[in-house]
């Protein structure tokens, strides 16, 4: 079908709601365009898009049609399939989530659903607890207001496999874009075909994570939180009231769940913007640190007051504070614990491992990876090995019950973490400054580069095609010493992915890949050094070269 086509069938729907209607009558042809050109793309992630009317947009008829699919492909695999389900704060998550949930029980697809908004890595721990077929999240995770998504996960709580992933896509290739009536809610609810989970495993998640504490710490700690309009504020709240030592203030505005966003248009505490008002409160109340977790509580981002400032801490940082703390407390074993990073993140994790003699293991962007891990080490017989698995993107898990980055369980650590260096007379940053005294001054940058609607992903693939070029025919004097590798061609050992690695000389390298997720291009600059400015110099130098193939 033409754009001009699904347009008219999408506006004769007889089921189409009022807000869609109203979406599709104002729509000028680039918008036509935009919202119709494709259907909205199934991915390791599941869906994620802009909400509006169209096949590439978020909205009823999307969610319906991939549930439809998803059923389907649960059927085939699964003799008694069923489902968890849970929700962030975002707009509309709660009517998608009891849509999912209705469909699934249309098709025999038995649902549990969370009765209230909860974080993605309690839908990851409702999975095995409740041990479903696989998960639905409805979230867009740390995107802007106008996002929503659809993420799917597999029997073992990880995000699916690509090989997961395909075979879904194909049944939702299988469904029509629109149907004449959706199904009732409450109609399956009272039929029993959905329920709700219960407190039990409310509870069973909050003790599988305070189960992860290292050492207990009893030194007073003041902290300010922000849970960003998500999901956050009440399980994360929780672990902390529980564990006694610490005074929590909380950013009023950014208290309540609010899918608008309002204080910050992009809810991500990757970016200092979103923890302006976290920061301001510290300054305020003169608390130790602040921290904040992005909508559906993944993601966590902290700071540290000093002086009259607060020094937010990146992702790759805070991974190496808590690698570094949970191998200076862990138990001695026959076999060495081991860790789990991302090939984008910080290579002095590779240091530190050394000098506690743990293992390290590296793996393709995306959490599923270090989740997946774990499972292989359950297949060993030895999960008990597994001590922490992060990324640089703010990602952090040091247990085996949820198998995707729990900002929950990254609180509880922060709050130890912190306790323990300030009873010690010492700060994250401190450390932090002992640590590169120690291995050296590992210093990072992420670029980004939007690239928006069908010409944009044209753009991507031909910026990956070019780096793909012989070295010397790149247009960066230096790249003819390059080493690369290319996750997509090469045999690295890892699933084949578009990710390109160059190796420089000099302790420099740069990584550059599509989002999974967001029209963008991203590319990651590494340099080591002996000091901080030496380092960022270099990665000044290496931005300049990078821009010249991504702008």
């Amino acid at each position: 079908m033409t754009v001009s086509e699904k347009y008219k069938a999408w506006l004769a729907c007889p089921a189409m709601n009022e807000e869609l209607l109203s979406d599709l009558r104002s729509m000028d042809e680039d918008a036509r365009n935009d919202s119709f050109y494709r259907d909205l793309a199934f991915g390791t992630g599941g869906l994620r898009g802009v909400l509006g009317a169209g096949c590439n947009r978020m909205n009823l008829f999307t969610v319906a049609k991939a549930t439809r699919g998803l059923a389907r492909y649960l059927k085939e695999t699964f003799p008694s399939p069923s489902c968890a389900v849970s929700f962030d704060s975002r707009i509309h998550s709660r009517d998608f989530a009891e849509l999912t949930a209705a469909v699934f029980a249309s098709m025999g697809v038995r649902v549990f659903l969370y009765p209230r908004l909860q974080p993605t890595p309690m839908l990851s721990f409702a999975v095995r607890h409740l041990q479903t077929s696989a998960g639905v999240m409805i979230t867009a995770s740390h995107n802007p207001a106008k996002f929503n998504g659809y993420k799917v996960y597999g029997p073992d709580g990880c995000q699916i496999t690509l090989e997961a992933a395909d075979r879904i896509q194909q049944s939702i290739n299988a469904e029509q874009d629109l149907i004449d009536a959706l199904p009732s809610f409450q109609q399956y609810l009272a039929s029993g075909s959905i329920s709700y989970i219960t407190e039990e495993t409310i509870e069973a998640y909050y003790q599988a994570v305070w189960k992860l504490r290292v050492t207990p710490v009893s030194q007073p700690l003041h902290l300010v939180y922000s849970p960003l309009n998500g999901t956050g504020n009440v399980p994360v709240r929780e672990i902390m009231r529980r564990l006694g030592n610490v005074r929590v203030d909380i950013v009023a505005e950014q208290e309540l769940p609010d899918g608008h966003f309002p204080t910050c248009p992009y809810p991500n505490p990757e970016i200092r913007e979103a923890m302006e008002l976290a920061i301001r409160k510290t300054l305020e109340t003169g608390a130790d640190l602040c921290f904040a977790t992005d909508p559906d509580c993944d993601r966590m981002g902290a700071g540290v007051r000093s002086g009259n400032d607060v020094v937010l801490i990146s992702g790759n940082d805070m991974g190496i504070l808590m690698l570094d703390f949970l191998c200076r407390h862990a138990a001695s074993q026959a076999l060495p614990r081991v860790a789990v990073k991302t090939i984008v993140s910080t290579e002095m994790a590779a240091a530190v491992c050394r000098k506690y003699g743990v293992e390290l293991r590296n793996v393709l962007t995306g959490f599923k990876f270090i989740g997946e891990q774990i499972g292989l080490l359950e297949k060993e017989g030895c999960p008990e090995r597994f001590l922490f698995g992060f990324e640089e993107s703010y990602g952090y898990l040091s247990g085996t019950d949820v198998r995707d980055k729990d900002a929950v369980n990254a609180a509880l650590l922060l709050c130890d973490l912190a306790a323990s260096l300030k009873a010690e007379g010492k700060t994250l940053l401190s450390r932090l400054d002992e640590l590169r005294a120690e291995f050296g001054f590992f210093a990072q940058r992420l670029l980004t580069f939007q690239y928006e609607g069908e010409n944009g992903a044209r753009r991507m693939a031909e910026i990956m095609k070019a780096l793909r070029s012989p070295l010397e025919t790149l247009s960066t004097p230096s790249l003819p010493l390059a080493a690369r590798t290319d996750y997509l061609l090469d045999e690295t050992g890892l699933p084949k992915s578009d990710v390109l690695s160059f190796d420089l000389p000099g302790d420099r390298k740069f990584i550059v890949r599509p989002s999974g997720t967001e029209p963008k291009l991203k590319a990651y600059l590494f340099a080591r050094a002996g000091s901080q400015s030496e380092a960022e110099e270099e990665l000044d130098a290496l931005e300049k070269q990078v821009r010249v193939f991504c702008e």
